[in-house]
């Protein structure tokens, strides 16, 4: 088990026991149980084609630098002896509803964030009971006996430190992140380690001297939002360990998506349209399945050098119907018109919108 780092009070309100799961290497992990072949070698789920990439990575191949959402071609170059396995997602939701079982034995506010991890308030199940970290360490040797499978788990008193906690100790982790410890740990995070700063956010706050948790605490939260608007003040909150957000059963789903990376690229609007019309088919089908309804539908190119363009419109009802979708998205591709250079993905989604969507209808962003 790991601990935090050095003490340094923060008033809080009445103290909250919050629990993050995360399986470790899931989807490798579940093929490596059920293929004694597997065990030990280097594995990647996902395809591993030119066009593949990399889902779940082993953590025997992640030694080699294999990464998730890696390229294949990329992944077996870093790994010459990597075993790229297709992924059998029947088989990942079948584990996942035995590891949900087990949350939901131990308190009813439990949010899945996907197959594999999830948020569990145990506040009132600590309470006269065992403690949090127990309850926590209970929970793993339970998904071990049930699955044959490790979890790492966080422990704090809110949602962004549990899931800071659940990965400083990874594989089969248990760390904790106390209230009275909070703001001297998150001063001495880096930037980077703050969930939900990618390197364009972190390149941005370095080149402000902003390098470390304590830099952003000691800022204004006026001054962070100008920097990187309103999620400056989102990263500014956590630095101060302020997160309320409540760990809830029945998070609304805001977004449903679907898309296709091509084995060959794909140029011209005859192609691209023919391509938009079978994702349509399968949006639709989704969203039928899901129950979902959402009136922004958003268009995701991705050009063969990667960049990603993103259209979109929100309509003054929700969109279901897959002619409906097939039309609106085509006339998405053609506003401004399809890209000249060739396609390497499509993807469709439909989202709830807001007044932001709204004002941005039909925009291009690069």
């Amino acid at each position: 088990m790991q601990e935090d780092h050095p003490s340094c009070t923060v008033a809080t309100a009445p103290v909250r026991r919050i629990l993050h799961i995360d399986m470790d290497a899931f989807y490798a992990a579940v093929e490596q149980r059920d293929d004694p072949a597997l065990r030990g070698l280097p594995v990647a789920v996902g395809g591993g084609g030119p066009r593949g990439v990399v889902t779940t990575a082993s953590y025997e191949a992640r030694a080699f630098g294999v990464r998730s959402a890696m390229p294949g071609a990329v992944a077996r170059r870093l790994c010459p002896g990597l075993v790229f396995v297709r992924p059998r997602f029947d088989a990942y939701r079948a584990v996942s509803r035995q590891i949900r079982a087990i949350f939901l034995a131990w308190t009813p506010l439990v949010e899945p964030l996907s197959l594999d991890e999830a948020y569990l308030d145990v506040t009132d199940a600590a309470r006269g009971g065992p403690p949090a970290m127990a309850i926590a360490r209970r929970i793993k040797d339970e998904i071990r006996a049930a699955t044959g499978l490790s979890a790492s788990a966080g422990v704090s008193f809110n949602k962004f430190l549990a899931k800071i906690a659940s990965g400083l100790a990874k594989p089969d982790g248990l760390s904790v992140i106390r209230p009275e410890r909070a703001i001297a740990f998150l001063a001495a995070l880096p930037v980077e380690r703050f969930h939900g700063v990618g390197p364009a956010t972190a390149a941005r706050l370095r080149a402000h001297g902003i390098l470390r948790g304590a830099d952003l605490q000691a800022r204004a939260e006026a001054e962070l939002v100008a920097l990187l608007g309103r999620s400056g003040g989102y990263f500014w909150r956590m630095a101060q360990a302020q997160d309320d957000r409540p760990v809830e059963p029945e998070r609304r789903r805001r977004s449903l998506s679907v898309e296709e990376t091509f084995a060959v690229d794909r140029r011209g609007r005859e192609a691209l349209a023919a391509e938009v019309e079978a994702l349509a088919e399968t949006l639709a089908e989704r969203l039928r399945r899901a129950e979902f309804r959402g009136r922004t539908l958003t268009l995701k190119i991705k050009l063969d050098d990667f960049r990603i363009l993103t259209r979109r419109t929100t309509l003054p009802h929700p969109v279901a119907d897959a002619a409906e979708i097939r039309t609106i998205a085509t006339a998405l591709l053609d506003r401004p018109g399809p890209p000249s250079r060739p396609v390497r993905l499509l993807g469709l989604g439909v989202s709830i919108g807001d007044a932001e969507a709204d004002a941005r209808q039909l925009a291009l962003a690069l």
